[in-house]
């Protein structure tokens, strides 16, 4: 995953924009753009740049040009992928761009317990851990950093780390300067899609480790 000089919302935004993110990650973006609008000025923004800066850019011949076409438009959100419906949002929490990644909904994920009070289901993609995250109301997760960059998107319910309150559509973003751990709220469970290019390492003292992992 590129992640020099990702430690912003903002920052995410134009790496999806330039295409430079893999796939999971983008498909991470586009649900958080179906789940929370606030970001879609920016991004739109920023396509409006690169297109004026296309066109202000003498032409020149590309090579297979046709088959890099392809893969541009085949990359780019279409219109109704930001359409949520509030029928289909109140029926699961997963948006669009995640069930078209996962080919199932919300119910049917084959979850796998990990630790007392946290399931998962995970997967690689391009480099890239994949994983959806099941956190019991109240549960804390181990504190931790990451070996590279973690993208968390929250899908249900929420949680609470150093940082502050992470709720629906919310993007945390940590890599390995950043230390964590999250609190599930106690309302409900907390659901989460992550994608990481890097391993967990586990910090915090031995006791508070032993505590958060048998929950």
């Amino acid at each position: 995953m590129v992640h020099e000089q990702i430690d912003t919302i903002d920052t995410l935004m134009a790496h999806y924009v330039a295409g430079s993110l893999p796939k999971p990650a983008r498909v991470l973006v586009r649900s958080h753009l179906q789940m929370k609008p606030d970001n879609r000025y920016l991004v739109s923004s920023l396509e409006l740049l690169a297109g004026e800066a296309l066109e202000s850019t003498p032409e020149a011949a590309i090579a297979d040009r046709d088959q890099r076409l392809a893969a541009i438009f085949s990359s780019m959100p279409s219109a109704s992928e930001y359409h949520v419906s509030k029928k289909v949002a109140k029926r699961a929490p997963f948006p669009q761009a995640l069930r078209d990644l996962l080919g199932f909904e919300a119910e049917d994920v084959p979850w796998r317990r990990r630790l007392p009070g946290f399931k998962d289901y995970s997967f690689d993609m391009e480099g890239c851990e994949v994983s959806l995250m099941w956190i019991r109301p109240g549960r804390a997760l181990p504190a931790h950093t990451h070996k590279g960059l973690e993208l968390i998107l929250i899908l249900d319910g929420a949680f609470n780390d150093e940082r502050g309150r992470f709720g629906p559509g919310d993007i945390s973003i940590a890599d390995e300067t950043v230390e964590l751990r999250p609190v599930a709220e106690k309302a409900r469970p907390c659901i989460a899609f992550a994608v990481s290019d890097g391993p967990v390492k586990l910090t915090g003292s031995l006791r508070q480790m032993i505590g958060d992992l048998i929950g």
